[in-house]
């Protein structure tokens, strides 16, 4: 009996990228740096808010009275999680550019993207929440239980801390952006399958 070898169809390696549009790529990078750049502006801005006024607490009697970061723990909170996000960007970024450079990202490297970015996504969007509460009861404070306002004496560095808040927002929204791309990009690719 002879045997004819006919050529056997090459088989889809799961290491392999799959994925070999550059626009979706681009578009991760350009987020990723997007997200590095409102993270560290939003922790410098925070880390710089101190002011320091002199209060009249009795006729003739002023007392020096400092208004910094480092007095909430919701602050603090807030300056670790957009540090986390900040050191996760340049990581992602970097990857995300070699999957350019290689031609592709994998589905299991999505995956990942996806995972990672939406777990982060939480630790922002919950830091953030966390420091816009103390913030607001520094606008507005609370009379029912007596905690009073210090934006009206402190206004340098409630402006700090609302320029810090806003950029982290940016950085929630970039994450939530990148999280969309990433769930596009996979579902494009279990469509082709």
């Amino acid at each position: 009996m002879s045997t004819i070898d006919t050529p056997e169809a090459p088989l889809k390696s799961s290491g392999a990228p799959e994925y070999s549009s550059s626009k979706g790529l681009v578009a991760d990078v350009a987020l990723r740096v997007l997200l590095f750049a409102t993270a560290l502006v939003a922790i410098i801005v925070m880390v710089t808010s101190k002011q320091t006024k002199m209060i009249p607490v009795a006729p003739g009697v002023v007392v020096p009275m400092t208004a910094k970061f480092t007095q909430s723990p919701a602050f603090i909170y807030f300056i670790a999680a957009l540090s986390v996000a900040c050191l996760y960007s340049i990581i992602t970024a970097m990857v995300s550019v070699l999957a350019l450079m290689r031609g592709g990202a994998s589905t299991k490297m999505q995956f990942h993207f996806v995972m990672f970015d939406a777990l982060l996504l939480g630790i922002v969007a919950a830091a953030t929440g966390a420091a816009g509460g103390v913030a607001y009861i520094g606008y507005k404070g609370n009379t029912h239980t007596r905690w009073n306002k210090i934006c009206n004496t402190h206004d340098s560095f409630c402006f700090h801390i609302a320029s810090s808040l806003v950029l982290s927002l940016i950085s929630s929204i970039a994450l939530l952006l990148l999280v969309w791309l990433s769930l596009y990009v996979l579902s494009k690719k279990i469509a082709r399958r």
